[in-house]
């Protein structure tokens, strides 16, 4: 092996850590070193409860006062937290699943200061796995273009990884649009003229058109906005076309997320702040807490895990390799 056990030292609050010696590069290092506690002097159970108490809801302002912690220490903490979401990511991408239920929606807060909605920053889009809870994206900007293609780059990783998808939307036509240009292939069927594009095989948009939207424009309430592989199984119920779930979280977030609280002050100041903010609330609702609907921890539910994780695991795992060599 490359690393042996080098020695101990003692913290002033978290006991005993293990020091290892790397034989390759000759290097020293803690058992923290690239984790989140690497260099952190706090209690763990104190650090644990800062953020216990922030995704419930608690304001930036509230939690420095209740814990005696400054401002700069909590934003500091948690920008370093929110880098985790990236290796949790990548963790769960390594993955196949077999089949998923994808709900999309968005979600709106003003960021900085009030501005018309179209001008506003505040605008996240939710992707939700229906069966398990598990929240595959959460991205945070303007309601354009951009914050599409990137939600939906996201989700074509997932497609990827998944032998039966199904994406379903309440009236927002631009996830099927911009899911057919990067997710799309050519069916030849020997037939003369230009083969035509469809979504690939065993991927579904379905979109609902919620209230007289569709009436107006001679939509069907509930269609396919795309042309589907001929070879993808149609089993799709109509009942089955909402984003209900994916609204039922829109309203937790509202409650766990003080940036979403309607009618105060604590939303975020720029769109980095916001979406560190969601970075938090994704690793929370993914791996750490269990889902009141299902019972369980959706990476459990999804099958990645056998357990929840606590705050402490999650505090300690890597953000890089800790090996200089």
């Amino acid at each position: 092996m490359k690393l042996e056990l080098h020695g101990s030292y003692e913290t002033t609050q978290n006991g005993t850590r293990q020091m290892y010696y790397c034989r390759c590069c000759r290097h020293i290092f803690s058992e923290t070193q690239g984790t989140f506690l690497a260099c952190l002097r706090k209690p763990i159970s104190l650090i644990s409860q800062v953020f216990k108490a922030r995704t419930d809801g608690m304001g930036v302002n509230a939690t420095c006062r209740v814990f005696g912690i400054a401002k700069n220490t909590l934003l500091h903490w948690e920008c370093r937290f929110a880098v985790l979401k990236d290796v949790l990511m990548i963790f769960m991408l390594l993955h196949t699943f077999l089949r998923q239920m994808v709900e999309a929606d968005e979600l709106y807060t003003k960021v900085g200061k009030n501005v018309p909605v179209e001008e506003c920053e505040g605008w996240t889009i939710v992707f939700m796995d229906r069966a398990t809870r598990f929240i595959w994206e959460m991205k945070a900007g303007k309601k354009d273009r951009t914050l599409f293609f990137w939600g939906i780059k996201m989700l074509k990783q997932v497609i990827e990884r998944t032998q039966d998808v199904t994406l379903v939307t309440d009236g927002e036509r631009r996830y099927g649009k911009i899911l057919f240009e990067i997710c799309h292939e050519v069916v030849r069927s020997g037939a003369l003229g230009r083969p035509p594009k469809v979504l690939r095989k065993n991927l579904r948009v379905r979109l609902k058109n919620k209230g007289d939207k569709g009436s107006k424009e001679g939509r069907d309430k509930y269609e396919a906005p795309q042309r589907e592989h001929p070879e993808t199984v149609q089993n799709i119920q109509n009942h089955e076309i909402h984003a209900n779930h994916v609204e039922a979280l829109n309203a937790s977030i509202r409650r766990k997320n003080s940036a979403y609280t309607r009618r105060c002050n604590m939303y975020a100041k720029n769109v980095d702040g916001l979406q560190r903010t969601l970075n938090i609330f994704w690793v929370a609702h993914n791996f750490i807490r269990v889902h009141f609907t299902t019972k369980q921890v959706p990476a459990v539910a999804i099958g990645v895990l056998d357990a929840g994780l606590s705050w402490d695991s999650v505090f300690k795992m890597q953000k890089h390799n800790p090996v200089f060599c």
